[in-house]
């Protein structure tokens, strides 16, 4: 006879049955598994940068400078055509400050690379716009979008400061060289040849107008926290000596007129930016 106290008792199907004598085991609140923690992964290096973070190898900044080259060479070569084309009456215009307004060809191809050359300073000036676009495309991806925004609107003022400088230089011409035959005489002739006279006057028109390019030079230089106005003011003797130095080896001719006005054009220039920068806060 089985005796009732013992804890199992068989079950129906002849196994043995779990009495309520057994601990009850607490119920888990159901929840999301834990899941691993994803083992880290080697950055792909075929895999593209983020966008507006694309970084450039030194051979394609390279071949990029070469190809904003190679623009600015076509752009030149083509205002250089129409320079070519408008060098007569060019010539015409630059004799004028000179008392018979004629010069002396001293050799048979003299005339013709006269021309030549009348017509490259015309290429470059027509051309300026686009120098000053391929300039500013090849440095535009080293700055921020801060700095691009604040330097942009000066590019068509660079070009209104190069057309400035190129009229100041013609407009100081006739007293350049009045001052320099006011030397000559009996004896020294003034017979001007062509060569040197045209050299002297395309150096001129490009040195005032590349030198009018400086107050947006130091502009952006302080936009991009390489100069500040204090440091300027502080270097003022020092810019002056630069100034005067950079005026006399510019400007062609050896007279006292150019390198005079040029140096006080660069000095006005500097103070005005000075001024200005320090008014941005910088």
């Amino acid at each position: 006879m089985a005796d009732d106290s013992t804890p199992d008792a068989l079950a129906p199907d002849g196994g043995v049955a779990q009495t309520a004598a057994l601990t009850t085991i607490p119920a888990v609140a159901p929840g999301p598994l834990p899941t691993a923690a994803p083992a880290p992964t080697e950055p792909d290096p075929g895999a593209s940068p983020p966008e507006g973070e694309a970084v450039m190898s030194l051979l394609d900044h390279l071949g990029e400078l070469r190809s904003r080259i190679f623009r600015v060479v076509l752009a030149v070569a083509v205002g250089s055509v129409v320079g070519f084309l408008m060098a007569p009456a060019i010539i015409q215009f630059l004799v004028k400050p000179l008392p018979t307004q004629k010069v002396i060809v001293l050799g048979p191809g003299d005339a013709f690379f006269i021309n030549m050359k009348i017509a490259v300073v015309v290429g470059i000036v027509l051309a300026m716009p686009v120098i000053l676009y391929q300039l500013w495309a090849f440095i535009a991806p080293g700055l921020t979008a801060q700095e691009r925004r604040i330097i942009r609107p000066w590019l068509p003022l660079a070009l209104a400061f190069f057309a400035l400088g190129c009229a100041i230089g013609y407009v100081i011409l006739p007293y350049a060289t009045g001052f320099l035959l006011s030397f000559t005489n009996e004896t020294l002739v003034a017979s001007i040849a062509a060569g040197p006279y045209f050299d002297f006057v395309t150096t001129m028109f490009l040195a005032f107008g590349l030198t009018m390019e400086f107050p947006i030079v130091l502009f952006a230089l302080s936009r991009v926290n390489i100069v500040t106005s204090q440091r300027l003011r502080a270097s003022r003797r020092y810019v002056i000596l630069g100034i005067a130095v950079f005026s006399a080896v510019v400007t062609p001719g050896g007279d006292l007129v150019s390198p005079f006005v040029l140096g006080i054009t660069m000095y006005v220039l500097f103070e005005g930016t000075t001024w200005f920068i320090a008014r941005t806060g910088r």
